[in-house]
């Protein structure tokens, strides 16, 4: 494998070139995640998949002597339902928050 290749680009610092037209007007979705604790068997895939980071294992066990997934940071799950998609045991979903304040249209 040659040793000049450069590292790929970071993209949490990446700089768009220019603002979209329609920036004001998109809306972020949120979700809320469900986990069925003693459903779990602590194969991680819901952790490690996660695109923003939400979940992390817990030190704690269930009822089966796994650690479970637990939120980390219930803010930042924008409701991709990945985490639902890969579960092997159907221990995890999510569902949408909707957001307070209303629409303006």
């Amino acid at each position: 494998m040659p040793q000049d290749i450069p590292p790929a680009p970071d993209s949490t610092k990446m700089k768009y070139w220019r603002k979209p037209l329609d920036a004001d007007k998109v809306k972020v979705p949120h979700g809320e995640l469900h986990i069925i604790v003693n459903r779990c068997k602590g194969c991680r895939f819901c952790v490690e998949y996660c695109p923003r980071d939400v979940l992390e294992m817990a030190e704690d066990f269930n009822v089966k002597g796994y650690h479970y997934p637990e939120v980390k940071d219930e803010n930042a799950c924008v409701n991709c339902h990945l985490c639902e998609m890969l579960c092997p045991e159907f221990a995890i979903f999510c569902t949408a928050v909707e957001e307070e304040g209303g629409d303006d249209q």
